[in-house]
């Protein structure tokens, strides 16, 4: 099979994986946004901070360098094994220790105590799942994440809203994370092949640890820097209110992990194959940010259009105030497709030195805006729109090492964004006024508008000959061929 071949399967299965899983969730998110309180969603996000800042360190960034080095084998996977068991309990005993610090910390919130201690056991199943993840993205078996999404989506989403409607308020969400956790490592133990050998390599690991370093410090700064909004609002204002701006940045990144995580779930293992021929790697990039863009802007445009009537018909009236934080996330997340493509590029040629220095120029100026904008307007708004002010910056800053590396700065990148930008906002504008204009009710009006808005954009991409539509329709056409 051929390596496009190869790829276009590989992003159909990933797709499938994310669509479906993320659709699952979904359905199990309405369900538990009007059977739980805001502040339960709250509490969750502020725990899930530091989870996610410990399962960083428990990656190391040497999952990102299995999938990058050339020859990895069953010694180099087995090694980062083990060391990511070691780090998972170290940092889980960190996690035990430290929860009543942190719950003095944010206002004296007991409840975190247990839940962060609880909680804390899923990075345990991080620590086997990202080894198992670069497996599978290594060998593009990403039909395997497929069946392990949806086997681990549906039952943890059915046990959590069980034990919302018991009355185990935010017991219910703690419940959902811990199954879901387990039953993504126990699909993958018997789905994966791979098995762990009884051999560790210092050696081995000191290579990996040499390139997958300066990921962990850019993956620590990234996270800490995504979750530093969550842990501002939960100390400086209420638990509810950090939940109106949780789910206000779940609705567009639920889109955003199902298209661009895709794109780039595949397309850092496709460029490590061609690393050394740059031509390649251009044509790739290329591709990759005129498809994220063409699929995710309209997405973007149209729920930042659709926020209002959208929040209404899913999680109800009380989470009204979560509208502004999904227009204003809708705008951040917009500049993704840019952003990840060019760190995948550097990623896949080897120079997670610039990685690095890309992710402390970012965070440095990132709080600066951050600081200004608590400063300036004290509120949650003020607080996310500093992410939307940094977002088109940081486009810049990512691309502009790709000028020198693969002859693709960031100029031409947005000639290759722009077509697609400027014509999501225009049907985005376009449905805002309908949705205005169109009085019936939510269930007939939301499928009209999303019918109306995905056909004109899809018209006008025909009209004026976007090259990404062309390619999408060919790329299809030639799977389906050879299917049969």
């Amino acid at each position: 099979m051929s390596q496009k071949s190869v790829v276009v399967s590989s992003l159909i299965w990933k797709f499938m994986e994310r669509i479906g899983s993320q659709a699952a969730s979904f359905v199990v998110a309405i369900v538990l946004a009007r059977l739980l309180a805001p502040a339960d969603f709250g509490l969750i996000a502020l725990v899930m901070v530091f989870i996610a800042i410990a399962n960083v360190f428990v990656q190391s960034g040497l999952n990102t360098a299995l999938v990058q080095k050339k020859n990895a084998d069953d010694l180099d996977f087995s090694t980062v094994f083990y060391a990511s068991l070691v780090v998972a309990a170290l940092f889980y005993v960190l996690l035990f220790f430290s929860a009543p610090l942190l719950a003095a910390f944010f206002n004296g919130q007991i409840k975190i105590i247990e839940v962060i201690r609880v909680m804390g056991v899923t990075v345990f199943f991080g620590s086997l799942n990202s080894v198992q993840e670069a497996y599978v993205a290594r060998n593009m078996m990403f039909k395997k994440l497929f069946y392990r999404s949806i086997g681990a989506t549906i039952p943890s989403g059915l046990f959590g809203v069980i034990l919302a409607y018991a009355g185990f308020e935010v017991w219910a969400l703690v419940g959902q994370q811990l199954m879901n956790a387990f039953l993504v490592c126990a699909i993958m133990w018997f789905t994966v092949k791979w098995r762990p050998i009884l051999a560790f390599s210092y050696t081995r690991f000191k290579g990996l640890f040499a390139f997958g370093w300066k990921l962990l410090v850019s993956s620590l700064l990234d996270t800490f820097y995504r979750n530093v909004r969550d842990l501002v609002i939960g100390k400086l204002f209420s638990p509810a209110e950090l939940g109106f701006y949780n789910r206000g940045d779940q609705f567009p990144k639920i889109i955003i992990t199902n298209i661009n995580s895709s794109i780039q779930a595949v397309l850092l293992p496709s460029l490590s194959m061609v690393q050394d021929d740059r031509e390649r790697l251009k044509l790739l990039a290329r591709r990759s940010i005129r498809m994220s863009a063409f699929l995710l802007l309209p997405m973007m445009s149209g729920l930042a259009a659709l926020a209002e009537p959208v929040t209404l018909f899913v999680l109800g009236e009380k989470w009204l105030p979560a509208v502004p934080f999904i227009r204003i996330c809708c705008f951040s997340y917009a500049f993704w497709p840019i952003h990840t493509t060019n760190l995948s590029a550097i990623n896949a040629v080897g120079r997670s030195d610039v990685f690095l220095k890309l992710e402390i120029i970012k965070k440095c100026y990132g709080f600066a805006v951050l600081v200004l904008f608590i400063w300036f307007f004290h509120s949650p708004i003020g607080i996310a729109m500093s992410a939307a002010v940094t977002a088109p910056l940081g486009s810049f800053v990512n691309a502009y090492p790709n000028k020198k590396i693969l002859n693709y700065g960031f100029v031409e990148q947005m000639k290759d964004f722009l077509p697609s930008f400027v014509l999501a906002v225009a049907i985005g504008f376009g449905v805002y006024l309908l949705s205005k204009m169109i009085e019936c009710s939510l269930i007939v009006q939301l499928p009209l508008l999303a019918f109306a808005g995905g056909f004109m954009y899809i018209l006008c991409a025909w009209v004026f000959r976007f090259e990404s539509l062309e390619y999408i329709l060919n790329s299809i056409k030639e799977y389906l061929k050879k299917k049969k």
